[in-house]
């Protein structure tokens, strides 16, 4: 049996609690991991520092290179895990019956990780706009226009609360290490692996242990976490974003609420995007808050919804390991049934009508002794007013939403990701100035289409130092 101890800066510690980690489907125990608390985490903490001071003895450039180092060791070599190892195809195969997530799409997140570890000096270098890496080090130096600047590290460490939803959001923490911070980590307890795995990497690559703490374990973990790291980033709902809002202390990533709105000057020629449309809505089973959740425009809305929905109505599960699988399933049993009920009971209100019903067999939720899924779900909108025109779930859902152009980004509400299809250069301009979209892509760019040169969701260099005023005074003349 695979046994997973803690790891306390750097060092395994087997607890006398532990708790089985169990495929989904089968409920057989596939491994068995050693549990923190809270009172662990605040006495660990106060060796923070060390985790800071230990990455310095390398610079930033020499790191990013050991990450380049890294990446190839997690896509491709056998790794230690636990008291025991792990292939790529292990890691993959045990990511997906413990998440619910198609193998295929395991693989997917593996290689963006991959690639984002690989490319890390370019990615930190568009993070800083071209900051030399040796001022982050150091506190104070000299930028390219020769003028002195300060940045402050705001704390030793990132404290991450990590989620169970999907892999990719890994990518976000990835930077602190080259940023010589220290990583305590609270693993989702279904997504425990790639936090592993990374750790596997990076200290084959010659990275010091001493900088990781994976703390698997209960709420108090979490909350813990939380207490003690002056940075730290959580995942959740809008109950999440709503606890944390205005907390400089605290990046929370929660729904999305992504949207594509097509322009009056395009909604003509909806047809050309709806590639566009399905792939931001289906990507990766609907689990990112950069998949779109609902797509707007003025006209057209019944159309658009038919043909999202002729593609996606017929969609049903299959087994993870298929590569055909598109629907990850939902491994606590009563979410998605709560979620379905509360879609039948909004599809009252007037105004609203789904438009799957007809393109699949059977109904929306397929149930098993274990497990669930939610069939891809398309609804049409007549206006911004029904609850379904601006809500978001864990599957593909997309809402289709009549409203004219002038109001729409009155209507829209907070908004991760906007893909706008106009050439329209007064909207343009609208567009660019609404402070509640945070990523905008103006054209054909799917709403999952990252570029990892830019900041997916608040920029972590900003969150993680603080530029201030520093002088100091010329040295005698001699």
């Amino acid at each position: 049996m695979l046994q997973i101890p803690v790891i306390r800066w750097g060092k395994p510690y087997e607890s006398m609690e532990k708790a089985p980690v169990v495929h989904f489907e089968t409920g057989a125990e596939l491994a068995r991991m050693d549990q923190a608390n809270g009172g662990l985490i605040k006495m660990d903490m106060r060796k923070a520092a060390k985790a800071r001071d230990v990455l310095r003895q390398f610079s930033i450039e020499d790191l990013c290179n050991r990450l380049a180092v890294a990446a190839q060791s997690y896509m491709e070599e056998t790794l230690p895990l636990g008291n025991g190892t792990q292939t790529p195809h292990e890691f993959c195969h045990i990511q997906s019956a413990t998440t619910g997530l198609p193998e295929h799409m395991c693989a997917f997140n593996m290689r963006k990780n991959a690639f984002v570890l690989k490319h890390m000096k370019e990615v930190l270098d568009a993070l800083t706009r071209g900051l030399p890496f040796d001022i982050l080090t150091n506190g104070y130096g000299m930028e390219s226009r020769g003028i002195m600047v300060s940045y402050q590290a705001t704390a030793p460490m990132l404290g991450a609360v990590l989620p169970n939803n999907s892999p990719g959001v890994h990518a976000l923490w990835l930077p602190l290490i080259p940023l010589q911070l220290g990583l305590v980590l609270k693993p989702g307890s279904q997504e425990p692996w790639t936090p592993y795995r990374m750790y596997a990497a990076m200290t084959k690559a010659g990275i010091p242990a001493e900088a990781w703490c994976i703390y698997p374990g209960g709420h108090d973990c979490g909350a813990a976490v939380m207490e003690c790291c002056e940075r730290s980033m959580v995942f959740g709902g809008q109950q999440t974003l709503d606890k944390y809002a205005g907390n400089p202390k605290v990046q929370a990533h929660g729904p999305g609420f992504s949207k594509i709105l097509l322009g009056d000057d395009k909604v003509d020629r909806w047809e050309d995007y709806l590639d566009i449309m399905v792939d931001s809505v289906f990507a990766n089973s609907g689990r990112s808050c950069i998949n779109a959740s609902s797509i707007w425009a003025s006209r057209h809305t019944k159309e658009i919804a038919e043909a999202i929905a002729e593609k996606l109505g017929p969609v049903e599960p299959r087994p993870m390991a298929d590569p055909d699988c598109q629907l990850a399933a939902f491994t606590t049993k009563g979410v998605a049934e709560a979620m379905n009920n509360q879609i039948e009971e909004k599809l009252k209100e007037p105004g609203v009508t789904e438009v799957t019903a007809k393109y699949r067999k059977g109904d929306r939720l397929q149930s098993h002794e274990r497990h669930d899924f939610l069939r891809p779900t398309v609804v049409h909108c007549t206006s911004p007013e029904p609850f379904l025109a601006n809500t978001e779930y864990m599957f593909p859902f997309v809402s289709v939403v009549e409203c004219p152009q002038k109001q729409m980004l009155k209507a829209i509400g907070s908004t991760l990701v906007c893909t706008a299809l106009t050439d329209d250069a007064a909207w343009k301009r609208e567009l660019l100035d609404a402070t509640h979209i945070d990523r905008l892509n103006i054209g054909e760019v799917k709403t999952v289409q990252l570029n990892w040169l830019q900041p997916h969701e608040g920029n972590i260099i900003d969150f993680m130092f603080r530029n201030r005023a520093f002088q100091t005074s010329p040295p005698p003349a001699h």
